[in-house]
Formats: structure tokens, C-alpha cells, sequence
């Protein structure tokens, strides 16, 4: 079986899912919470976190870890994606610069340098495990001449990258054994050209892991298989191969069988806040439909004495009836969120534990 070998002795199981705690915290949950649900790792994002509550702050706590309360992995997200794509909404939000981005984060008159050093360093002040280089992310649909420059500055942006990990941990005398991974992300859109060239050219600078990306989906909202696939088979095997922002459990299936060893995505949690809990169907995920949506705010549930999920051994389904938690949501009682949040994510936990078996 794959591991992810990390710095402090963490170790986590592959393949894995990381839920998405933008700013430190995973909605509605604990640190304590995600132990119990067998969450292996957390992805949080370092723009949003210098912003709220801030860099040095979360520093002078003692990093992320000790901030937070949780003492497993910890990625740390550049924030590149959500940049781009609030300037593609919207011009006044920032342009793109050749070795940086200039981001007005509320479109006032208060601006935000952003570079790839400067990212690097956010994330070690952080205290991440694994940190991401900063990318131009673009969409499926640009033109060419847009992705080649996205490949050509995210080259150039990651070799940055890579001399300030380099220089952050000769500062800091970091042993080998002490260093948080380093992450490239491969761009290129449509194009297997320039998807080969991105990988090549990443593969040459050294990185930890390699990550996807762009978006993974089409106008449609599937999965744009042929350069998923493609791109996983750019990646070194020896390596971790990350699918950045997916995803639905039919699709981490279908990636994981491409080669991908990693995943992050806000849809589970997000899904329990709007009441729809995941159910398994059969043990095989292989099969299709291998799990259903249970809605818990339907009238059949109103009296149902069942778990949520016979088959799920989470802190919900263990101590509470269908009947209880639609009661809890009809309040808006906040522990229906927590309870809610706990099955799906350990719903995820059992989807890792089950396609790694």
C-alpha cells in the first residue's frame, strides 16, 4: 500500500481524502471530530489565511497545527485558483504579472502582492506539511496562446518556488527528515502538448507531488477523463499524484483507477449542510451506483428509528435515529450540521478504506 511519508512521523494511507478547511476550520466540525471520522489530512488555504486571521498571527500561535487543534497533515492551498478566478469574473479584482499577481481582495483601493516567494514563505510561517507552489490556473476554454503562458509562467513560478523552499530551509536548518513536502501543479488545459511540456519541466525543477491543474471538468460539469488520465500518466508513480478539487465519490473512484493518490473537495461537507447524507448501496464501488442520497429532511424519515447508515460506525449513526437528526435540522439546531458533517466525511473515510482494499 501507497503512504504519504511527512515530516513529525505523519504518515497517511493512500488513496486519501482531504476535506477543504479554507480558513483553519472545517465547517461545523472539530479537530476531534475528524480524528473520530478517520480524516487522514486537512487542505487549508494560505491566501485566505493571510488575509483572516493573517500569517503572523496563525506564526506567533505556533502554526497551524497548534492553532487549529489538528495534529495530522495539514495542506496548505496557495490560493492561485480562487485569485484567478475572481479576476476572470471581474478585471478590477487584479491582473497578472510576469512574477506576480497585484489582487485587490474586496476591488478597493487596498492592494495585495502576491508572489511566488512570498507564497512559499506564507506557507512556512504557517507550519504546512505539504505546500503548493503558486500556478496560473486557467479554464478548458481559453484560447491556446492563453494556456501556452500559463505553462511558461507556471515553469517560471514554480523554479521560484522551488529556490525559496530551498532558501527557507537553509534558513531555518532544516534536516531532510524536518522539511514539509513541495508540491508542482501541471497546467496546460486541453492541450496534451502543452500538458507534457508543464510536466516535463516541473519533473526537471524536483518536486514531492505533482497536482492537476485547471479545471477538471467541462461545460457539462463530467469529468474530462482523456486529460485527467493523461496527466496522471506525465506524474512519476513514485510520487503523489494529486487531483486538486475533486470530488463527487463516482469520480475519486474513476481517478483513483487513473492513478491518482490524493483528493480534496468541499462537496461533502457542503451536501450535509443541505441535508443529503451519503448512504453505501454495496460494498463494491467498483459497481456502478455503489452509494445513493438519503434526503433526511423528507416526511418518510420523520418517525424512522435507523441510522442514518446501517453499514456506518460514525459518531451520528452510532447514537442517533433518522427521526432525531431531521428533528435537529427542522430546529436549525447546530448540532444537526456537526452530525450531518461527521457521516459524510466518515462516509469518505470508508470510500478511501474501501478502494484501497
Amino acid at each position: 500500500m501507497k503512504h504519504l511519508e511527512l515530516r513529525r512521523n505523519r504518515s497517511v494511507a493512500l488513496p486519501a481524502f482531504f476535506p477543504d478547511g479554507t480558513y483553519g476550520a472545517v465547517k461545523a466540525v472539530d479537530a476531534a471530530d475528524l480524528r473520530d471520522a478517520g480524516i487522514g489530512g486537512v487542505v487549508m488555504n494560505a491566501l485566505h489565511l493571510s488575509q483572516k486571521p493573517g500569517t503572523s498571527l496563525v506564526k506567533r500561535m505556533g502554526g497551524l497545527h497548534s492553532f487549529t487543534g489538528f495534529d495530522r497533515p495539514i495542506l496548505t492551498d496557495s490560493g492561485g485558483f480562487q485569485v484567478f478566478s475572481l479576476i476572470r469574473e471581474n478585471p478590477r479584482y487584479g491582473r497578472i504579472r510576469a512574477n506576480e499577481i497585484l489582487f485587490y481582495p474586496g476591488m478597493g483601493e487596498k492592494k495585495y502582492l502576491y508572489s511566488p516567494q512570498k507564497c512559499v514563505r506564507n506557507q512556512f510561517a504557517l507550519g504546512s506539511d505539504i505546500i503548493m507552489c503558486l500556478d496560473y490556473c486557467t479554464h478548458p476554454n481559453d484560447p491556446t496562446e492563453v494556456q501556452r503562458q500559463s505553462v511558461e509562467t507556471t515553469i517560471r513560478w514554480a523554479g521560484l518556488c522551488r529556490q525559496e523552499y530551498e532558501l527557507q530551509c537553509k534558513n531555518l536548518r532544516l534536516a531532510p527528515e524536518d522539511r514539509p513536502l513541495l508540491f508542482g501543479i501541471i497546467q496546460g488545459g486541453n492541450d496534451k502538448e502543452l500538458r507534457a511540456r508543464c510536466a516535463q519541466a516541473l519533473i526537471e525543477t524536483g518536486f514531492d507531488g505533482f497536482g492537476f491543474g485547471g479545471w477538471p471538468l467541462d461545460d457539462q460539469g463530467n469529468l474530462i477523463d482523456d486529460i485527467l488520465a493523461y496527466t496522471a500518466s506525465l506524474m512519476p508513480d513514485h510520487l503523489i499524484k494529486y487531483a486538486m478539487g475533486l470530488g463527487r465519490p463516482e469520480e475519486i473512484v474513476r481517478c483513483a483507477r487513473m492513478g491518482y493518490d490524493l483528493f480534496d473537495c468541499v462537496i461533502p461537507t457542503r451536501e450535509a449542510r443541505h441535508h443529503r447524507l451519503y448512504v453505501f448501496t454495496r460494498p463494491d464501488v467498483t459497481e456502478p451506483d455503489f452509494y445513493r442520497f438519503l434526503y433526511i429532511m423528507d416526511d418518510t424519515y420523520a418517525a424512522d428509528s435507523a441510522p442514518v447508515s446501517q453499514d456506518c460506525d460514525c459518531h451520528c449513526c452510532r447514537n442517533y435515529s433518522r427521526a432525531y437528526l431531521r428533528h435537529l435540522f427542522r430546529l436549525d439546531d447546530a448540532q444537526a450540521y456537526r452530525l450531518a458533517t461527521i457521516h459524510n466525511l466518515r462516509f469518505y473515510a470508508m470510500l478511501m478504506e474501501r478502494i484501497r482494499g
